[in-house]
């Protein structure tokens, strides 16, 4: 089988991924193994820039629309609106079935494999397929561009995990990180993603809907959700009585660092590319900004130039996210986060509003 572009990963980064292809002109081919609408630990808040660009690609799932950020700790409040427009909490999977309508919609086929081993020489690049049935089709195109996700198969056959070219194992890492997440079927008390400050990490919530609020924890400590929230009691009340309608969902190690964006015809996006930290919440927006650079790369011919690209679309979130987490690193300068925001809002809210404009 052939075409003008192999997406690996069926995810939203994946599936925006073709359909910017196909709005440059492109054939795209998507492979995806899992079937139905795909879920994943998420906090599951766009940001305004990130729902810009889902509106560009014609896309328009629906959510709760959030109005900024709210930070708080021990009685201490800070709070930031977005100036360039609301966000939205969404759920991932209503999010994904957003996008892969739309994938559907062009005319796009997303075949029900995995990619088993790529190969490429100075033209056109192979992915060998499998599935549950045993081998798939070949699929021979000039550019592929793998987005599957955190722990990228791709990326490590590729050569392109730094921590494993640099012979450390995942064990020597700093800064692990994990991450759990959980609906609860309870109208939300606001139109900000609230962000709970603890000791060893952070509490996200997140309105998805007129009925349900998200909770995604992010910690250092890999304990379970219900222990986790005990660090964060004026959330736990809030929670108190409210029915569970989601199981709970992990990842990690959240740091996933990368030699290179691009390897021969094969180009990284997404959490595939690299990936500091949840923190800022800005996964989604931010993938979506590396799949657009990817088809401008490969509509250029010059896949170079994505790595340029994808750094421009990256630093202020990487700038940002190992600013926190290196503040926060300590206890006692996360106690005094909170604090230090709610003194200076206008840094506050120049930080929050420099997440949420549109990644370029």
């Amino acid at each position: 089988m052939t075409a003008d572009v192999v997406v690996i990963g069926g995810g939203p980064v994946g599936l925006a991924t073709a359909l910017y292809a196909v709005r440059s002109g492109l054939t795209p081919v998507v492979l995806e193994p899992r079937a139905g609408s795909i879920d994943k630990a998420c906090g599951e808040g766009l940001m305004p820039g990130g729902l810009q660009a889902l509106a560009g690609l014609g896309v328009d799932p629906v959510g709760h629309d959030l109005r900024g950020i709210r930070y708080l700790a021990r009685g201490r409040v800070a709070e930031a609106d977005f100036t360039t427009g609301p966000g939205r909490g969404i759920r991932r999977t209503t999010l994904h079935d957003a996008l892969a309508a739309a994938v559907a919609s062009a005319g796009i086929e997303v075949l029900p494999f995995g990619a088993a081993e790529v190969t490429q020489d100075d033209h056109l690049v192979t992915v060998h397929t499998d599935g549950p049935s045993g081998n798939g089709p070949d699929l021979t195109a000039p550019w592929a561009v793998a987005a599957d996700g955190l722990h990228s198969p791709t990326r490590r056959a590729l050569g392109l995990d730094r921590d494993h070219a640099d012979g450390r194992s995942t064990q020597a890492r700093p800064l692990r990180r994990y991450g759990l997440r959980q609906h609860y079927g309870i109208r939300p008390w606001g139109d900000h993603v609230e962000v709970h400050w603890g000791t060893h990490g952070e509490a996200y919530v997140t309105p998805v809907g007129d009925d349900l609020v998200g909770v995604a924890v992010l910690s250092k400590q890999r304990s379970p959700l219900s222990e986790s929230l005990a660090e964060f009691p004026e959330l736990r009340e809030r929670l108190d009585g409210a029915p569970v309608v989601t199981s709970v969902r992990g990842a990690g190690p959240l740091r996933q660092r990368t030699t290179h964006r691009v390897a021969g015809r094969v180009l990284l996006a997404g959490d595939a590319s690299g990936y500091v930290d949840a923190l800022t919440g800005e996964g989604i927006s931010l993938g979506l900004a590396h799949a657009r650079a990817a088809v401008a790369a490969v509509v250029a011919e010059d896949p170079q130039s994505y790595e340029q690209s994808w750094r421009a679309a990256t630093r202020r979130y990487t700038l940002l996210t190992h600013a926190l987490l290196h503040v926060t690193r300590p206890a006692w300068t996360r106690r005094l986060l909170v604090p230090a925001a709610a003194t200076l809002p206008p840094v506050f809210r120049g930080a929050v509003n420099e997440l949420a404009r549109p990644a370029r």
